[in-house]
């Protein structure tokens, strides 16, 4: 099987490439700079694209991959930055149309829980979508772009909805790696909010393997939420740092206020995706 990765070297899309190099399909990681992908030890065919200017026979150029996992997504974690809308979904809708077109039979695209807004408890894809930001809102619509798509050239389509990930390589501005750093600056005090929110985490090497078994095992699945659906409060997920890791530091709470932009308490519900994730 050929796979395309768009989005590959960035936080989610290095970890579904060593997934999908680790079970040997035929992959092409596309990027738009060569060079972030140039020190892996991974055998695959490494593409240097913008998706905003793409060359109009790139599908036909990667060979007619059988399956394309889409991770590309600028402008975060500026979650409420026009950009979302005005920029990045027309962006984004042309060029997974012109995939389509071209002759791409099956499509996976990561979606947010953002999409969700301000609803709260566990959060499953039945229910309807009221996104409160921009890059929510840019989001949720491509995806209803793609499934009127779907009505004039059918293409079995996944759309993952992601919660919150941790783990290798995410982005300095994570909590974990907040943390981290402030230890290593030797804080005695890490300064946060309340910590009494909850949130749905799962580790990053977990969501690359649900990605890839999706888009190589379980096609055409429609909206699925890829979570951990276990709720834990920010703040126990903190304590619980500190602890495993042995580090002299306490959390300085109710710092910083709650953000305005998500609910107290909201995780996913995961039955879908246990269905998804069942062996024939």
């Amino acid at each position: 099987m050929r796979v395309a990765l768009t989005g590959a070297s960035g936080f989610v899309g290095r970890h579904v490439l060593a997934e999908l190099v680790r079970q040997q399909f035929e992959v092409i990681a596309i990027t738009r700079n060569a060079a972030t992908l140039s020190g892996l030890n991974t055998p695959c065919q490494i593409v240097e694209m913008d998706i905003v200017r793409p060359v109009s026979d790139c599908f036909e150029q990667l060979g007619c991959p059988d399956v394309w996992i889409h991770l590309a997504w600028d402008g975060l974690p500026n979650y409420n930055s026009l950009h979302h809308f005005e920029e990045e979904l027309p962006a984004q809708y042309r060029f997974l149309k012109r995939l389509v077109r071209s002759g791409l039979r099956s499509l996976v695209v990561t979606g947010t829980c953002f999409e969700y807004g301000m609803q709260s408890g566990p959060l499953n894809e039945g229910l309807e979508t009221r996104p409160t930001t921009p890059y929510g809102l840019a989001k949720d619509t491509l995806r209803r772009q793609l499934e009127y798509l779907r009505q004039d050239q059918p293409f079995a389509l996944t759309w993952a909805r992601l919660f919150y990930l941790y783990g290798e390589g995410q982005s300095e501005n994570s909590l974990f790696l907040q943390l981290k750093r402030a230890v290593e600056n030797g804080d005695k005090v890490f300064n946060m909010s309340g910590g009494e929110q909850l949130r749905d985490y799962l580790p990053i090497f977990k969501t690359a393997k649900c990605l890839v078994f999706l888009a190589t095992k379980r096609p055409d699945t429609g909206i699925v939420n890829v979570c951990s659906g276990k709720p834990i409060s920010v703040r126990k997920l903190v304590e619980g740092w500190i602890k495993d890791n042995d580090w002299p530091i306490k959390p300085n709470l109710n710092y910083y206020p709650y953000p305005d932009h998500e609910p107290m308490a909201f995780w996913g519900d995961h039955r879908k995706l246990d269905r998804c994730m069942e062996t024939k």
